[in-house]
């Protein structure tokens, strides 16, 4: 059963969302809040139907580009193959910009959700955002297989080291 035939009838944007079902893109980036993500994992009784909008969450991002797969975006410790690229923008506390995919339709959610989290934030909230207490509140600790659970530890890893060089690049 996909989430289309459950109990409420999403449409399909570039930008899913259970409780807000509108379009969501702005200038190409994905701008699902994880509010959002929060408010729409509170509806989902069954972790099935959280994981078909996990994958949803992935499916929404905007298409990543085939030159950005290299070895210097790939994230190491992933089972999957996972890219981010990082843009950071100016003054001394930089709002740091990240798109990610991955060959994974699962761990592409995950890479959505982890967007979602950090994205479009000054380097110094990405340094303090505690990552692991939202994937708790969301449950997803739990159902997560272990090399999953590494895999995100090592995206937010790699999401922190380059909000820490950012602000070593402005400083």
């Amino acid at each position: 059963m996909l989430l289309r035939d459950m109990h409420y009838t999403p449409m399909v944007f570039s930008s899913f969302s259970v409780t807000q079902r509108r379009r969501m893109i702005i200038s190409g980036a994905m701008t699902t809040t994880i509010q959002t993500i929060r408010d729409d994992f509170s509806l989902l009784d069954e972790w099935e139907d959280r994981y078909r909008y996990v994958i949803e969450l992935g499916e929404a991002l905007p298409p990543f580009p085939d030159e950005e797969r290299n070895p210097a975006n790939k994230v190491p410790g992933c089972v999957s193959q996972v890219w981010l690229t990082t843009e950071y923008g100016p003054g001394p506390d930089p709002v740091v910009t990240f798109a990610g995919d991955s060959d994974a339709h699962i761990v592409r959610g995950l890479v959505a959700i982890m967007l979602a989290l950090f994205s479009r934030r000054p380097a110094s909230e990405i340094q303090k955002t505690d990552a692991e207490a939202t994937l708790k509140a969301l449950g997803l600790d739990e159902h997560l297989s272990p090399q999953r659970a590494n895999g995100l530890r090592s995206m937010v890893k790699r999401i922190k080291r380059d909000a820490e060089a950012a602000l070593k690049q402005t400083a």
